[in-house]
């Protein structure tokens, strides 16, 4: 059975609908940013996903080809990910994003970049701007968030209330970031029914 991201890691990727504090580990990524607005067609962030699974894909269908990787393991591609620089709501096309997919322990920098340059070949695709980017997120508040993205300030005003009632603030920075997983396909599932894991870095007040 191919690994399975979600399954083996179920704390961070399918948390309840009420606020709760983790630790999240050290984790690589295929990272690209970018900044505008993620429903534009054609736009960069959709580019920037688009390079994202084209890299994965082609790391993860490696074992039908000659390129052999040390320690690979098959598996199930990782849901889509985001961290948020800047999310005006009001204002998408000032958004400025770090689009991301979890990449599994066996890749190296090397398989990483024979992987950029085999998806630009045969995907015709520019992936010159993808990254491996490693994120410490350390202590967290986290909740599953179901409906649509632009009612996702209702759920992290309950994770604000959450941690003032609990001897916790927010501790974004410039780098902790707001970051979303896409546990639901935007394309497959109604916007009310959509589910969104919203994760904020904390810190203790006292």
């Amino acid at each position: 059975m191919p690994y399975d991201f979600k399954k083996e890691f179920k704390t961070l990727y399918q948390p309840k609908t009420v606020s709760e504090i983790i630790t999240v580990p050290l984790i690589t990524y295929a990272a690209v940013r970018g900044e505008g607005d993620p429903n534009e067609d054609g736009g960069a962030y959709k580019n920037a996903v688009s390079v994202l699974y084209g890299i994965l894909y082609t790391i993860k269908m490696s074992k039908r080809g000659d390129h052999v990787i040390n320690g690979y393991f098959d598996f199930i591609v990782p849901p889509l990910e985001g961290f948020w620089e800047s999310a005006e709501y009001e204002n998408k096309s000032r958004f400025r994003w770090i689009s991301v997919l979890r990449l599994p322990d066996f890749v190296t920098a090397e398989v990483f970049e024979w992987a950029k340059a085999e998806a630009a070949r045969k995907k015709k695709i520019d992936c010159s701007a993808a990254e491996m980017l490693t994120v410490d997120e350390g202590l967290c508040v986290q909740c599953m968030h179901i409906g649509s993205y632009d009612d996702e300030p209702r759920t992290v005003d309950a994770m604000d209330k959450f941690l003032a009632e609990n001897g916790y603030v927010n501790d974004i920075t410039e780098e902790r970031l707001h970051h979303e997983i896409y546990i639901s396909d935007p394309n497959k599932c109604a916007p009310e029914k959509r589910k969104t894991v919203i994760r904020h870095p904390i810190r203790n007040i006292k």
